[in-house]
């Protein structure tokens, strides 16, 4: 009853003239989209001025992000549990408000770095210093912009339906998908209009600051706290949804979960993808320069790649509801072999679109894939839990790309070998997704 009222303040769902699971789905997708300065994709055009303002190298930088979302990883499987229990609306409150003091803290990270290194006067030793202060700078800001406002806007998403799942994860996906595309270039926008500080004090205000109020007055956990059911259904079309295809029979703990195979197939998919997305738009304005174009064509690739991603994500989210999700599995796994050897052999021809056309069916079922499937397969009841550690794998495996395509390219004079390298993962992988169904099914049978 406590919740009931705390979920009727300042207003009550249950008495919205439309299924309030549908602002839900705005609220979430703004979320998922406001996480973006804490995403790879966020943080690499601010790359290159990181390194001129802190005096580092490419790979101290790249070692430093590696840490700091090492770090971060090691706090989501617990961050999950916070979400199932107090939910997405004051847990993202907390961490949109952390999102926007972190984005202060980086706009004047080599401030704070030379100031310390004065006041403390460790002359030789300010290089420390500063690769101290910028990981801590990517320690917070993974953990709350990649890490766990991604995880609990699509978490709260998801809880709100159950048979129109995969059609509004698709729906989602979509603005997602032209939201994730654009940011490079209006962030480079920003950073060549106003400065790379001046962006990110933007970003704080808007995503962090801004957003918070949205959170704390419009996000909600569960329809049931609010009296309603998922999808919208009355009482006793929800009596009846045990006929549903994808009701889940058994509500998996987190070690449940991890004692099934399909678990470990998916994690280990999209913990690759993070990988090899993060490694390459982390060094995504060499990686172009590297094949001979420049920073206008390297940072226009997210556009196409967006478009397809827009059909993808509509066409997988409907599909998640009629299809297994293994088969939606293995076209993820195949579009990502087409991005790896389009990057290894990048050009302006062929490998080029065919680079687009890979990670555009990428992009478009990762969002089903680390949405769907983790109530479809476990439950609703843990999913903060299942989830948080399966957001924990990919954060720390996304800690990775960055530092390993830039030795790549430092050590062994080519981004190819660590595009081979990861398409070697993902092949095996593909061959172990062929049994990866869901578990739900055989308790059903």
């Amino acid at each position: 009853m406590n919740k009931m009222r705390h979920n009727n303040f300042p207003f009550d769902p249950a008495k919205s003239p439309v299924f309030y699971g549908w602002f839900i789905i705005l609220w979430g997708t703004l979320g998922v989209i406001m996480s973006i300065p804490g995403q790879t994709m966020g943080v690499s055009t601010f790359t290159d001025h990181l390194i001129d303002a802190l005096n580092l190298s490419r790979n101290q930088l790249s070692t430093a992000y590696l840490l700091g979302t090492i770090s971060s990883s090691f706090m989501l499987t617990k961050a999950g549990k916070w979400y199932d229990k107090i939910g997405a609306r004051w847990l993202g409150g907390i961490i949109t408000i952390t999102l926007g003091c972190v984005l202060i803290y980086l706009s004047q990270v080599d401030r704070i770095a030379y100031s310390l290194g004065r006041i403390f006067q460790i002359g030789d030793l300010q290089f420390y210093l500063s690769f101290f202060i910028i990981m801590l700078g990517f320690f917070l800001l993974r953990f709350s912009g990649q890490g766990v406002l991604t995880m609990l806007s699509r978490n709260m998403m998801m809880k709100w339906f159950d048979r129109k799942r995969g059609l509004v994860n698709g729906i989602s996906s979509v603005f997602v998908s032209v939201g994730f595309a654009i940011s490079p270039l209006v962030f480079d926008y920003f950073i060549e209009t106003y400065s790379w500080r001046w962006a990110w004090i933007f970003l704080a205000l808007i995503a962090g600051f801004g957003f918070s109020l949205v959170v704390l007055v419009f996000f909600r956990d569960n329809p049931e706290d609010c009296g309603l059911e998922p999808d919208g259904e009355s009482v006793e079309q929800a009596e009846r949804r045990s006929k549903i295809k994808h009701k889940a029979v058994k509500q998996f703990t987190l070690k449940e979960a991890q004692r099934s195979f399909p678990f470990w197939v998916l994690v280990i998919a999209l913990s690759m993808q993070a990988l090899y997305i993060t490694g390459f738009t982390f060094n995504i304005v060499s990686i172009f320069e590297s094949a001979s174009m420049d920073k206008t064509i390297a940072l226009a690739v997210f556009v196409p790649t967006s478009v397809i991603s827009v059909f993808i994500s509509l066409a997988g989210g409907w599909l998640s509801d009629h299809i297994k999700m293994k088969y939606l599995l293995l076209v993820f796994l195949v579009g990502q072999m087409i991005s790896m050897v389009s990057l290894a052999l990048l050009s302006s021809g062929v490998p080029y679109v065919f680079l687009i056309i890979g990670n555009g069916i990428v992009g478009g079922l990762f969002s089903v894939l680390s949405s769907v499937v983790w109530p479809r397969f476990y439950g609703r009841q843990h999913l903060g839990a299942i989830s948080g550690f399966a957001m924990s794998a990919l954060v720390f495996f996304s800690a990775l790309g960055p530092l390993m395509f830039s030795f790549s390219f430092t050590r062994l004079g080519a981004y190819s070998w660590a595009a081979y390298i990861c398409l070697f993962i993902v092949v095996v992988n593909f061959f172990a997704a062929l049994k990866a169904d869901n578990p739900q099914e055989k308790l059903s049978a």
